[in-house]
């Protein structure tokens, strides 16, 4: 099930939306990033600075006002199965079982049902719901959708990861036991991973490095790299100075959301 990872560039990246109005809206001012091929990368800012909508661009969702993004070399220029998107509203279909929606994005590449079916079964043991393969969505808990989610991310082996908050309705326990399954995921895969969150301790807990952005327009404000070995413990002093250091930079950015209106 490993496929190849790649890197993901940035250039000049921009989005710029019309109001109702008519008066046009800079959500993102131009952005450079380069991600290498494996690496995790978490991207936090305040609400509205346009994390989704820089996602949603990466996945192929929508398309930036200028500049570009190249997956591998290759510009993005619409959806792809080479890019797995992980959703907080999980995007499961409830018509189909566990095992279907597992399946739905191996169908797309036009696998065999007996192949697409081996591969989405090991998905689903990867996330350790392979007793769940024949179950309908709406009898599952948050937390299991979301690790369905997972599987079907990763089960037609793209080279990149997408998450716009996928942890973010969960209760506590289920955010840190799925935090732990990611990384483990994550570490046995190696793809790369573009993850968008509100939690600073949870980017702490995932990131190779983090992205923090400004109040709208989003820039990248600043970028660290956190070298703390796996498993990271959020009372440990490092976590905690990395913690408070990344707090100071946001919540001088969110004086300036609130200063906005």
């Amino acid at each position: 099930m490993i496929g190849t990872a790649k890197p993901l560039s940035l250039r000049g990246i921009a989005k710029t939306y019309q109001s109702k109005t008519g008066t046009p809206v800079e959500a993102l001012a131009p952005i450079d990033l380069e991600i290498a091929a494996g690496e995790f990368v978490v991207i936090v800012g305040p609400s509205g600075c346009g994390k989704s909508t820089l996602l949603n661009m990466l996945a192929g969702f929508g398309e930036p006002t200028s500049g570009e993004a190249r997956v591998g070399g290759e510009k993005i220029q619409g959806p792809d199965i080479d890019r797995g998107m992980v959703f907080q509203s999980y995007a499961l279909f409830p018509w189909l079982s566990v095992l279907g929606n597992v399946e739905f994005g191996l169908e797309r590449k036009g696998l065999a049902k007996r192949e697409r079916r081996q591969i989405a079964m090991e998905s689903l043991r990867m996330v350790g719901l392979e007793d769940f393969a024949g179950r309908a969505i709406n009898e599952l808990s948050g937390g299991m959708k979301q690790r369905v989610a997972i599987a079907r991310a990763f089960a037609p082996q793209p080279s990149i990861i997408l998450m716009d908050e996928p942890f973010g309705a969960l209760d506590a326990l289920t955010r840190r036991f799925l935090q732990r399954e990611l990384l483990r995921i994550w570490q046995q895969h190696k793809k790369t991973a573009v993850f968008v969150t509100h939690s600073v301790p949870e980017a702490i807990m995932l990131a190779d490095r983090i992205v923090v952005m400004t109040a709208r327009p989003g820039r990248i404000r600043k970028i660290t790299a956190l070298d703390l070995p796996h498993p990271r413990e959020s009372t440990s002093e490092r976590f905690r100075d990395c913690e408070q250091e990344l707090y100071a930079v946001l919540d001088e950015e969110l004086a300036k959301s609130f200063a906005l209106g």
